[in-house]
């Protein structure tokens, strides 16, 4: 059984990588067998579609995601400190290329040819994630550390834009720091300033 794990495990770790590379389209199972050793039928006998794979690892995704965000909760007190962690977070992945881009956003960009078992998970990503950041926003507000100009929600979205627009221009322009330079200007905009 533990083969099994890990065999599914390999799967879906080189799935995601393919993804992040090239988008739901941008792979086959046979570029999954060519990276790690086994054949297609092995793919299929533990995901027999690929929706049924790429549906499966959004939901790890999503539970990674969710755990690491309540992880922050709980480190930091602070709703400034949430947030900085946060994006904190995406700028390590993205300068040390462990996890260059969020396979949510990537497959957003897809989301019209997406089948719904897919692309119901992903939509469900992020509105998970608009409403971490939508209580992290109003709770700083709250305790007088963030300035916002619209309704938490607007702003979250703003956010959720923000960081994800910063993935794709640190890619398009294959430079890392100008994610921390977008999402560090949108940070320091809702801070409000020490006195």
């Amino acid at each position: 059984m533990k083969s099994m794990t890990s065999t599914s495990e390999k799967i879906l770790d080189t799935a995601q990588s393919l993804i992040v590379a090239g988008g739901y389209n941008g792979f086959s199972y046979a570029d999954i067998s060519a990276a790690i050793g086994i054949r297609k039928a092995s793919i299929h006998h533990h995901f027999p579609t690929k929706a049924e794979l790429v549906a499966v690892l959004v939901d790890r995704y999503r539970q990674q995601a969710e755990v690491g965000l309540n992880s922050l909760r709980e480190q930091f007190s602070s709703p400034a400190e949430q947030l900085r962690a946060y994006l904190n977070f995406w700028q390590t992945c993205i300068r040390d290329a462990s996890q260059s881009f969020c396979i949510c956003a990537m497959l957003a960009g897809e989301m019209q040819m997406l089948p719904e078992e897919v692309a119901s998970r992903v939509r469900a990503h992020f509105h998970s994630l608009a409403r971490w950041l939508k209580s992290v926003l109003a709770t700083g507000a709250e305790q007088g550390l963030f300035r916002l100009d619209k309704q938490p929600e607007e702003e979250a979205q703003m956010l959720i834009a923000s960081v994800h627009g910063a993935m794709l221009s640190a890619r398009a322009f294959g430079d890392p720091e100008l994610f921390t330079t977008i999402v560090t200007s949108q940070f320091t905009r809702l801070l409000v300033p020490a006195r």
